[in-house]
């Protein structure tokens, strides 16, 4: 997939499962690749961020069986052999691909081993800052050495078993620091701590439920006893990722008179902010629970987008809310544009080291659509209510911002071509399918 042409729709009717929540179905990857026992992963999302997860516990000795590819649905069953605890030093350098959650997660694990292993990822990861989990690791005795003064990748994990517990005030909200620093602790000495400055997504947290991990939470402070073992409990269901969802519910609540319900989706409440921000805006939504409650200690359901005659109003993203939003930020940001009166995204400096510097791309990409934007160092100001244009676009090689501004495009006016999407593949494999239900109603919206 090279290229997506998108062509504006006036109105359009969805309805969809969305592919298995990426965040989760890393966790489930590496936990129950560290377990005691075998575990059946049901919705596990078959992107290449997630297989890398996959592909780097099977290179510490974890056994994993794809008993469902998931090529048609987005969501694949998985069979996954535990080491018990007792990983195996790799052959070679284990290869993140784009996925700094592998990465950041991963050395968390590797940590509290007893030997040395390098991670290693493609040109963008290697360019994202690392120096964030190293000083906290270091700080329990593991060493890890990076390159450059952000301490960027391949990074070295010189393991130190057992670690030694700490107290660890995150210097930014950041769900994969926290969850890196709480995954070491499973091999420490003690009790480690991690304090929150804003509350970031709690799926390592329900992850450890599932795998049978004592932690507690007390205020802002989580903190897990060492030293544990995953113990696999059989069955882990991952729900619809809530981030992919966010591409369908923007383009149903910016077009009068479309809709869009997204069956079977996350609704962890440290993810549901978009949810907040649209019906903020205007949207009408409607949030039907499953009636058989939490799968997997995630709570999932229904959520109903309609475009409303009156559209879309600006308003104002910033402070604790960033957290729980920061992966739909980029489509945050169409929504914005598409919106009548100004919307601003503000303490959002967290975007500008994702897969590329996200602020700076989402900027230059509305600009190119005929968008009025400024831009600074932790976010950015649009004036809604500029009619969009067609235009060909730069994805950067960042999945999302491809994604968002095919969104775009179904609400500018003329054709617009999102350039080099092979990057698509890494969260949301059959994106391309499902924007092509919404491009084949043109003719009939």
């Amino acid at each position: 997939m090279p290229e997506i042409t998108v062509e504006p729709v006036e109105r359009f009717d969805l309805d969809l499962r969305v592919p298995g929540d990426k965040s989760i179905s890393h966790r489930a990857a590496l936990l129950g690749g560290l377990a005691q026992g075998e575990s059946l992963i049901e919705g596990f999302l078959p992107s290449e961020d997630c297989h890398a997860s996959l592909g780097a516990m099977t290179a510490l000795g974890a056994r994993a069986e794809l008993l469902d590819d998931g090529q048609a649905t987005g969501r694949a069953k998985v069979r996954v052999q535990g080491v018990g605890g007792r990983l195996q030093a790799p052959e070679k350098l284990i290869d993140c691909g784009n996925s700094g959650t592998t990465m950041r997660l991963l050395a968390g694990i590797l940590a509290g081993q007893e030997f040395s292993c390098e991670l290693g990822g493609d040109h963008s990861l290697n360019q994202r800052p690392m120096n964030r989990i190293i000083e906290p690791l270091e700080r329990m005795g593991a060493r890890l050495t990076g390159h450059g003064s952000r301490q960027t990748a391949p990074l070295t994990v010189h393991g130190c078993s057992p670690l030694q517990a700490i107290d660890y005030p995150l210097p930014v909200a950041s769900a994969q620091v926290k969850s890196c620093v709480l995954l070491a602790g499973l091999f420490a000495d003690g009790t480690t701590r991690v304090i929150e400055p804003t509350p970031t997504r709690d799926h390592t947290e329900r992850m450890f439920d599932t795998f049978g991990i004592r932690w507690h939470r007390d205020g802002a402070t989580i903190a897990v006893d060492g030293p544990q073992l995953p113990q696999a409990t059989g069955r882990v269901v991952v729900p619809g990722d809530i981030s992919s969802a966010a591409f369908w519910m923007v383009a149903a609540a910016s077009s009068p008179g479309s809709r869009v319900r997204i069956r079977g989706v996350g609704l962890n409440p440290t993810r549901t902010g978009i949810i907040d921000v649209l019906r903020r805006m205007g949207a009408e939504i409607e949030v039907i629970p499953d009636p058989a409650g939490e799968s997997g200690g995630e709570p999932l359901g229904d959520v109903v987008v309609q475009g409303t005659t009156a559209g879309l109003r600006g308003t104002v993203m910033e402070g604790a809310e960033i957290p729980n939003i920061i992966d739909e930020l980029p489509v945050l940001a169409v929504a914005g544009a598409l919106a009548h009166g100004p919307t601003a995204i503000r303490g959002a400096a967290e975007l500008r080291v994702k897969e590329t510097d996200r602020i700076a791309a989402v900027a230059a990409n509305l600009r190119a659509m005929g968008a009025a934007v400024t831009d600074y160092d932790d976010g950015m100001t649009i004036e809604g209510g500029h009619p969009l244009h067609g235009a060909r676009l730069e994805s950067f090689g960042d999945h999302r911002l491809a994604m968002s501004f095919a969104v775009a495009g179904l609400r500018a006016h003329g054709r617009t071509i999102m350039a080099d999407t092979a990057c698509v593949a890494t969260s949301y494999p059959l994106f391309q399918q499902h924007l092509n239900i919404v491009l084949d109603q043109r003719a009939t919206g």
